[in-house]
């Protein structure tokens, strides 16, 4: 019973500097992240997708490393935030990518709409 603190849970065990395990999914939301930027253009669901994902991977590790700093490594805490950062680029990107594409539609169909309206199909054998 002396190594239980005065809340009366067990203490946490803490690794030695230099050997704190990596936070879990950082580098998956590193590479989400990274992927969602160049793939934001390629249809813009790929990027929009891939940047959600690793916006919600990297707020978790984030939120992890804030509730116990000692116990992970600071290189996956940044891996994690670059990640977060890098997934709100692409999100980003990638809407404005999808409203362009929307805009350019509209304005096509209507222009092509009213292009061959005024053709006369009904003189056509």
């Amino acid at each position: 019973m002396e190594n239980q603190s005065q809340s009366g849970q067990p203490p946490v065990p803490q690794a030695p500097i230099g050997m704190q395990p990596a936070l879990p999914n950082a580098t998956a939301a590193l590479v989400l992240g990274i992927i969602s930027i160049p793939s934001c253009f390629c249809g813009g669901i790929i990027g929009l997708a891939c940047g959600i994902i690793a916006i919600v991977l990297g707020n978790r590790a984030i939120k992890l490393y804030r509730s116990n700093p000692s116990s992970y490594n600071i290189s996956s805490y940044n891996n994690a935030n670059a990640g977060k950062i890098c997934g709100i680029i692409g999100t980003v990107l990638a809407a404005l990518y999808l409203l362009y594409l929307a805009i350019y539609l509209l304005f096509f169909g209507t222009l092509m709409t009213a292009a061959f309206a005024t053709m006369p199909w009904g003189d056509i054998n």
